[in-house]
């Protein structure tokens, strides 16, 4: 690949490993001056192994990099620093109780005979703000300030250090649309600069609403470099997820009839829900012995949507119904006592137990559900745990094993065990299938149509859009955190979950 002669930053061949897994490689990436450039990808596309390397935190195994034309070796986030590399991540990363000023200042401040020169502190956050346009009192807590302001306290803070290329990881993940809008004006004056901004997002509106450029990885490769301006929509869901509109083959859905989910009766019901930074105004029914697909990429609010249901997370807007009659949980025990029961994308950190035993982790819920007033006896948690075991063909010696020492198909069997013992009304499962091997990924599938069919109504979440569409009676799309679309029946194809995803009905 020739060399940009406008080029601030270039990457070339990068690589990097870690035991089991590459996270990266051949990774090609460049960012020219008075540039916005978003990064894009999937779960494990790579994206945040590339910005950790490039700011010290991880060291590559193979590849260069030039700033500037020179070849730089990134050692840790304050060398990066002094060569003019700033990162503001997704969580502001600066302390409450502390002054704007000193958060800006904070590690840097300039000092006389051991002592800090407080004025210069001053006048040097007020020059910082004003990169950024933001009028406030410098000597205010950072603790009184909204998550938009921090934010924008944490890009001038970047910028203290004569930063040549910026980087922001999800920066408007906690914003509404008018504090986007105000980022987005200061990103646009930044540009004007010279500056070189590299953007982590997966609003694909934001996108192409800042952006010049885009690079897209998968599965820790570099799929490809465009001009934002000529890459459609619909291309870049394609890139993003690895399938192109015409591999797609034609989804085969049932006419429907008088057991279609029309039919049915609604079991929950969300009535323009909605949280700040969460999802906006989500409207969607449940009906008993149906499954309800959630599409949408990393981002849309698949997640955000379950916790609000499940009662993880509050909703701010709206009103849910079950049965037809007013519900809000304010804790997932309320849910769980409901009848709802939930699957988390991340089993490792949000679902098993680890060092439990099988027969512990499957009596979690029904034991939540009880209340400690009413324990469950060990021989019936020995009966439940056996019943499951051969219900679900968990692989193990018995029930006594630790859930640790099991796979991550049978882990994922065991969290499903443990929901299926409430016997739910709703189930909501969050990507099931990921990171499980082929037989055991059929295996919970077939088990979910058996549910179905029994009348369990289920919220069925997963980026694999070809599980979607096989799985689901009705889908519902969301795009940046919005509803953009739903799709019934015959409608629900592969195709079309991505071009409603890209914008286009």
């Amino acid at each position: 690949m020739e060399t940009d002669p406008r080029a601030l930053l270039e990457i070339r061949g990068l690589a990097k490993y870690f035991p089991g897994v590459k996270a990266l490689q051949g990774v090609d990436f460049t960012v020219r001056r008075g540039e916005v450039h978003a990064l894009m990808g999937e779960n494990g596309a790579g994206k945040s192994t590339l910005i950790k390397v490039l700011t010290g935190v991880y060291r590559r195994d193979a590849g260069t990099i030039h700033l500037d034309g020179r070849v730089i070796f990134p050692n840790s986030p304050k060398d990066v620093e002094a060569l003019g590399i700033s990162t503001v991540y997704q969580e502001v990363n600066l302390i409450p109780h502390l002054s704007i000023a000193e958060n800006i200042c904070l590690g840097r401040q300039p000092a006389r005979f051991g002592m800090i020169r407080w004025r210069a502190v001053t006048r040097r956050a007020r020059a910082a703000l004003e990169r950024v346009d933001l009028k406030v009192d410098v000597h205010q807590h950072l603790s009184a300030c909204s998550i938009a302001v921090q934010q924008m306290v944490a890009i001038a803070r970047a910028l203290d250090i004569s930063a040549k290329l910026l980087v922001l990881d999800e920066p408007t993940s906690s914003l509404d649309e008018k504090e986007v809008a105000e980022l987005f004006d200061v990103i646009r004056k930044l540009r004007a600069q010279g500056l070189g901004i590299v953007i982590v997002t997966h609003f694909i509106d934001q996108v192409y609403a800042i952006s010049d450029r885009i690079t897209i990885l998968r599965d820790g490769r570099l799929v490809g470099e465009y001009e934002t301006a000529k890459l459609p929509r619909t291309e870049l869901v394609s890139r993003m997820i690895g399938k192109a509109l015409s591999e797609m083959p034609p989804a085969k859905h049932e006419t429907p009839g008088e057991s279609t989910a029309s039919q049915r009766t609604p079991l929950m019901q969300l009535r323009n829900v909605g949280r700040a930074g969460s999802v906006t105004g989500i409207d969607l029914s449940i009906n008993r012995g149906e499954v309800v697909g959630l599409a949408g990429l990393l981002g849309s609010g698949r997640t955000e949507t379950a916790r609000l249901i499940f009662g993880i997370d509050k909703p701010q807007t709206g009103e849910m119904l079950l049965d037809g009659n007013p519900a809000r949980f304010t804790s997932p025990r309320q849910a769980i006592r409901a009848g709802l029961a939930f699957t988390p994308e991340n089993r490792k950190s949000d679902g098993i137990i680890p060092h439990l035993s099988i027969r512990e982790n499957i009596s979690l819920a029904l034991q939540a559900r009880q209340g400690v007033g009413n324990t469950i006896s060990r021989q019936q948690q020995e009966e439940i745990a056996d019943q499951f075991i051969k219900l679900l063909d968990i692989r193990t010696p018995s029930a006594e094993q630790l859930v640790i020492n099991l796979s991550g198909g049978n882990q994922q069997k065991v969290l499903l065990a443990r929901w299926l013992a409430t016997h739910p009304r709703l189930l909501i499962l969050d990507e099931p299938t990921r990171g499980i091997d082929v037989g055991a990924k059929a295996e919970i599938l077939k088990l979910i149509q058996s549910l179905r069919d029994e009348g369990m109504a289920i919220l069925f979440i997963s980026s694999e859009l070809e599980e979607v569409v096989r799985d689901s009676q009705r889908v519902i799309v969301l795009r940046d955190r919005v509803k953009v679309g739903e799709l019934t029946g015959p409608q629900i194809t592969e195709a079309a979950i991505m071009r409603t995803i890209a914008g286009h009905q």
